[in-house]
């Protein structure tokens, strides 16, 4: 807290005081000013405050690159200058539209994909924790625990808590990122887990859609892209009912129509493409390594986080698995996975050494790297 309060008061200090600022809000990184006049300010002196990583000038603001301790510096700039706190804004709001291009369109696909992803990363992380423990405490490993414990269950059900249910929670997350309706992309994600429909799982192939369509009857759990697709197609459906529909009648018929719609499209086209689309890139690079040897490891090492990001990389998992269950080894895909954890292991800690500094009793800045330092005045 002590830290947020002088960050703040130093800003306020060298941009000109609360009142050269008109106007104060953050985003995901940025400490984001109006200020009345700009040029009294100087750039290399705001970059000097420890806990700032730079600046930049856009859309008329003066902004302050905090990172992620930014909501509580905003916070304690507003309480220290008497500014009425506002709401986070998009990242990437003052950024002037672009032409529509393969380019742009590529881009904007996997920034939604990613930006839906994120937001899960913390939950994602701690849920994958107790699994980790349940593992190493597991009949597998220590064997201090059986499976019929009540603690290997309760640990286990943490995890699935998550991850079997990870549909709804992308569902929620997606239709954030795209600013559209969250209850509404939460229910896209229970349609696709209703044990109604799961129970049918192995007992029938299809199952018919309003009498006019049949939709295939497959497992959703731990699905990535299907719930996806689902919300950007929702997004457009409720946006078109938000138009057409009178105010008076739209809290009950803009969410009902939605859903109308969206029933058939997901089970019939953004269920099955989702799991075509996850099965055709899982071969494609399987077959990719059983003919491609080194080669093929490091093009999936390099392709591996992308992978991660949209779920496909569980279809190569799953190939690993039963390729280990058969031969007691997997030669390929544990062997990229491997590589890309470390490289990424590799770069965090690159991005720690370099952004760890320390101030020695004498006032000099030291500047820590792996296996040596150097002191710089």
């Amino acid at each position: 807290m002590e830290k947020n309060q002088q960050i703040a008061a130093s800003v306020l200090e060298l941009v000109g005081g609360k009142e050269n600022i008109s106007f104060v809000t953050h985003c995901m990184t940025r400490l984001r000013l109006n200020l009345k006049d700009e040029s009294i300010v100087d750039d290399e002196k705001v970059k000097k405050i420890k806990g700032v990583l730079g600046i930049a000038h856009s859309g008329g603001q003066y902004q302050i690159i905090i990172g992620q301790n930014v909501p509580k510096v905003y916070k304690a700039v507003c309480e220290t200058g008497g500014f009425q706190q506002e709401a986070a804004i998009e990242e990437n709001l003052d950024q002037p539209k672009e032409k529509l291009t393969l380019k742009t369109i590529g881009s904007n696909i996997m920034n939604y994909m990613s930006g839906a992803m994120t937001q899960l990363i913390g939950v994602m992380i701690g849920a994958a924790m107790f699994k980790t423990v349940l593992v190493l405490i597991g009949p597998d490993m220590l064997k201090l625990i059986s499976v019929e414990s009540d603690t290997y269950l309760l640990l286990n059900a943490i995890y699935n808590a998550f991850y079997y249910f990870l549909p709804v929670f992308l569902g929620y997350s997606a239709a954030k990122k795209l600013g559209t309706n969250v209850t509404l992309g939460m229910m896209m994600g229970t349609l696709l887990l209703v044990p109604d429909f799961v129970s049918l799982i192995g007992t029938k192939e299809s199952i018919s859609i309003y009498g006019l369509l049949n939709a295939p009857v497959q497992s959703y759990a731990q699905s990535v892209l299907p719930i996806l697709l689902a919300v950007a197609i929702m997004s457009v459906v409720e946006t078109f009912f938000k138009k057409v529909v009178p105010d008076v009648l739209s809290t009950i018929f803009v969410p009902t129509l939605t859903i109308a719609v969206m029933v058939p499209l997901l089970f019939c086209v953004c269920g099955p493409i989702g799991g075509y689309i996850g099965a055709w890139v899982g071969d494609l690079l399987i077959g990719f390594g059983d003919v491609g040897g080194f080669v093929a490891v490091a093009v999936v090492a390099a392709l591996w986080e992308f992978l991660v990001m949209t779920g496909m990389h569980a279809v190569l998992i799953t190939f690993a698995i039963t390729t280990m269950l058969q031969t007691g080894s997997d030669s390929f895909v544990l062997v990229a996975g491997g590589i890309a954890t470390w490289s990424a292991f590799g770069m965090a800690l690159g991005a720690f050494f370099k952004q760890k500094k320390q101030r020695g009793e004498s006032g000099k800045l030291w500047i820590f790297r792996v296996g040596n330092s150097r002191r710089c005045d």
